[in-house]
């Protein structure tokens, strides 16, 4: 099972950019799905993007043509490029790995390894 851990969230302004990495520990990291996940306040957490390990991508309908999700197999990360950032994209980002996966396994329930999330917050 890999540990994972996130960073890059900052307040950033409505129409901006950010990159979001996700580092995992484990050998056997490039046979892992991943995944974004975020979180509001009051809010559940929800699906926001997921590659599989042969880099197949899919995403929510609320980022589709803004985030870009990648992975790097030599280096154990995972990065969320987020482009044209509204104030509806504030949220706790967490990265989210699982064994095994397909691109419909976007439940958070389907996942077993979690980061400690990182803050975006978007100011309009």
């Amino acid at each position: 099972q890999v540990q994972v851990v996130e960073s890059g969230g900052r307040l950033v302004q409505a129409g901006g950019s950010l990159r979001l990495s996700c580092v995992a520990s484990g050998r056997t990291f490039s046979n892992y799905t991943m995944a974004w996940f975020r979180q509001a306040p009051g809010k559940e957490r929800e699906f926001v993007a997921i590659i599989t390990k042969t880099g197949n991508t899919y995403y929510a309908d609320a980022v589709k043509g803004r985030f870009t999700i990648s992975r790097d197999n030599a280096e154990n990360t995972v990065a969320l490029q987020m482009n044209s950032l509204k104030p509806e994209d504030t949220a706790l980002y967490y990265c989210a790995a699982r064994p095994t996966g397909s691109l419909d396994t976007i439940m958070p329930n389907q996942y077993n390894s979690w980061g400690q999330g990182t803050q975006v917050t978007v100011s309009s």
